[in-house]
């Protein structure tokens, strides 16, 4: 039997800062858009305070929180492998949760193998 493999996972330091805000505001979710500026980076927001597009994907779970990332980047980096990462300074607009803390969410990407990209776990695309 194969072992499923995740397209998402989260350093240590993401980690301690996804503690922080759950802390503070709950549950969460991360949305990544395709676009310029703020769209570059993940974002996170309270659970529900942001609604993925129709057929945006849900590539997996950090902490229990999902993440999101916009239809369109999904179809560009469905061979990659997601890891969240934070970093000091501001946030993409100041809209995401971290920005009041001083840090920044950043994804590091790499290609899947093609054993791995065979076995990944499925998406979970919105309605």
């Amino acid at each position: 039997m194969e072992t499923t493999i995740s397209r998402l996972s989260a350093t240590e330091k993401a980690l301690d800062v996804i503690y922080q805000l759950e802390d503070k505001y709950g549950a969460l979710m991360f949305y990544q858009a395709g676009g310029c500026c703020e769209g570059t980076q993940p974002q996170c927001f309270e659970k529900g305070g942001f609604f993925p597009r129709m057929n945006d994907a849900m590539i997996g779970t950090i902490n229990g929180h999902e993440f999101w990332i916009d239809r369109d980047l999904f179809e560009y980096w469905k061979y990659s492998h997601f890891t969240l990462d934070v970093t000091d300074g501001f946030g993409p607009g100041g809209f995401s949760l971290e920005t009041p803390l001083g840090k920044t969410f950043k994804v590091h990407y790499r290609l899947f193998t093609k054993d791995e990209y065979e076995n990944l776990e499925p998406v979970k695309r919105s309605e």
